[in-house]
């Protein structure tokens, strides 16, 4: 009895939160279907369902979608690029931290996280005059440096924690068979962490592919903007294309979804590792 009610207690509170986060995408998806004039009609489901929407889109036949399969590209080419840095960046400092025991390593990390104590849209005109310093404004490797700096102190946190969990009895033996610090990266850290390192770079490339402000600070070029900026745009005009908006919305929302989808094993069991010392 005690286990049915605790399954009853839970399907209780998990049904309204299911049917609470599900709500917004069933609307998204609901106007990406409806035509221009039943958009707003107030039903469950349009009298007169339609894809033409998404023909709009793909096709590029609204003015607002001029761009759409190269902003598309930016923000799939800076999500990813992002990504594979922050993992770059993020697994030689906790391999360096954690293993290697550099002198002032953890100093430096902690002091990295101490960023995370400014909100990021504080620094944002910072990082604007710091990309115009560099002449890097108006480029896409502007956006990849900022979300490189925004995401690898967390990263290298996640890394170092499941790094201290690895038994250091490893390191030692392969020290004993004469590896060098990079077999020891490469033969013996990399694959242990392999599930850390799905976590962090899921993580890094969701951040990425997410972010408006500083896509919408340090990129101006309309060809190149990230499709996150682009979907703004829809914004500016008083009779907004509501349906187009929302179709360009549902496109652009399937690729984080598929990749948290493929990944979802590896998303709690990396991002936790660490966390309980045994």
């Amino acid at each position: 009895m005690r286990r049915l009610a605790n399954e009853a207690g839970l399907w209780l509170v998990g049904i309204p939160v299911f049917l609470w986060t599900v709500l917004p995408i069933y609307h998204m998806f609901l106007f990406a279907i409806s035509s221009k004039d039943s958009a707003f009609s107030g039903r469950l489901w349009p009298a007169q369902p339609t894809l033409r929407n998404f023909e709009f889109v793909f096709a590029q036949k609204h003015h607002y979608l001029n761009y759409f399969w190269s902003q598309l590209w930016s923000s799939v080419f800076i999500a990813f690029v992002a990504g594979a840095l922050t993992l770059v960046v993020a697994t030689a400092a906790a391999f360096a931290i954690s293993r290697l025991r550099v002198r002032g390593g953890r100093t430096i990390m902690n002091f990295a996280l101490f960023t995370y104590f400014i909100p990021a849209a504080f620094l944002a005109v910072p990082m604007y005059k710091a990309m115009g310093n560099f002449g890097l404004l108006n480029t896409q490797w502007a956006m990849i440096l900022a979300m490189v700096t925004l995401a690898s102190p967390y990263a290298i946190w996640v890394l170092k924690q499941a790094s201290d969990k690895l038994p250091v009895e490893l390191d030692e033996a392969a020290i004993m068979d004469g590896a060098s610090a990079w077999q020891l990266f490469r033969l013996v850290y990399l694959p242990l962490m392999l599930p850390s390192l799905v976590a962090i770079g899921t993580y890094a490339v969701l951040l990425a592919w997410n972010e408006y402000l500083y896509a919408f600070l340090l990129m101006s070029n309309e060809r190149e903007v990230t499709l996150a900026v682009a979907l703004g745009l829809f914004l500016s005009a008083d009779d907004s294309p509501w349906e187009l908006l929302m179709a360009t919305g549902f496109v652009y929302a399937l690729p984080p979804a598929a990749i948290y989808y493929a990944f979802r094993k590896y998303m709690v069991s990396g991002l936790t590792a660490g966390a309980v010392k045994s």
